[in-house]
C-alpha cells in the first residue's frame, strides 16, 4: 500500500536514503460514468503536467475496481489486464479510449451478444491503440470445451491476475467509484466533478 513520504523512514531500503514519493490511487471502473469523467479530465489536463512539475514527487496508480452489478465491468477490466500483460505502456492510452467509448459496453449495449463477442470488440479497441488484437483476444477468450481436467469453469488467460487485483482492492474496503486515496488515506475532497484547474490547485497545495 502507499506510504506518505513523511513516513519514509519506516521503509528499510537497500538504498542509502529511502525514496519519498506521494501516491494517488484512483479506484475506477470502466463502465462508471463518473470514473470516465475523472479519468478523462486527468488524461487531458493533469497527466501531461506530472513529468514537468512533479518529477520524482508523485506517482499515480489506476486501481481497476470491478463493479459486479454491471456484468460487462468484469469483461472490460479483463481487457485492461490483457493490455497490461502484453503492452503495459499502452494501458493508459487503452483506458482513455475505453472510457471515451464506454457506452458501447453498458448493460444494454452488450445484452444481446455472447461473452466472447464482447471480448472481440474489446480486443479490437486494444488494437486501435497499438496492441496486438489477436493476442488480446487470445487471453480473453473462454473456450467452449472442458479443460484437460474436465473443468468447466476455468476462466481465461487473465483470470488469475484479476483475482490478485480484486484481492488488493478488497483490502482497502473501497466500494464506490471513483474513490481516491492519497498516500493510503481516502481523499474525500477530490470528486469526479473536478475540473483541470481544480486538479492543478489541489496538486499545488498537496504535493510538496
Amino acid at each position: 500500500m502507499a506510504l506518505d513520504p513523511k513516513f519514509a523512514g519506516q521503509v528499510y531500503s537497500a538504498e542509502v536514503s529511502p525514496k519519498a514519493i506521494h501516491t494517488l490511487e484512483l479506484f475506477l471502473d470502466y463502465v462508471c460514468p463518473y470514473s470516465a469523467k475523472m479519468f478523462l479530465t486527468l488524461a487531458s489536463s493533469v497527466l501531461p503536467l506530472l513529468p514537468e512539475k512533479y518529477p520524482g514527487k508523485l506517482q499515480l496508480i489506476f486501481r481497476q475496481q470491478i463493479q459486479p452489478w454491471h456484468p460487462s465491468s468484469t469483461l472490460t477490466h479483463e481487457a485492461g489486464v490483457a493490455v497490461l500483460r502484453l503492452a503495459p505502456e499502452k494501458f493508459y492510452p487503452f483506458s482513455r479510449t475505453l472510457f471515451e467509448r464506454q457506452k458501447e459496453f453498458f448493460d444494454v449495449s452488450v445484452v444481446k451478444e455472447t461473452r466472447n463477442e464482447t471480448y472481440r470488440r474489446l480486443a479490437r479497441l486494444a488494437g486501435e491503440v497499438g496492441v496486438d488484437e489477436k493476442e488480446v483476444y487470445g487471453l480473453l477468450e473462454v473456450g467452449e470445451k472442458a479443460g484437460e481436467d474436465g473443468g468447466l469453469n476455468g476462466g481465461n488467460g487473465v483470470t488469475d491476475d484479476v483475482k490478485v487485483l480484486v484481492k488488493v482492492n478488497r483490502l482497502t474496503g473501497v466500494h464506490v467509484t471513483p474513490t481516491v486515496l492519497f498516500n493510503g488515506v481516502e481523499e474525500n475532497s477530490i470528486s469526479s466533478s473536478f475540473t483541470g484547474e481544480q486538479w492543478k490547485k489541489w496538486l499545488e497545495e498537496n504535493i510538496k
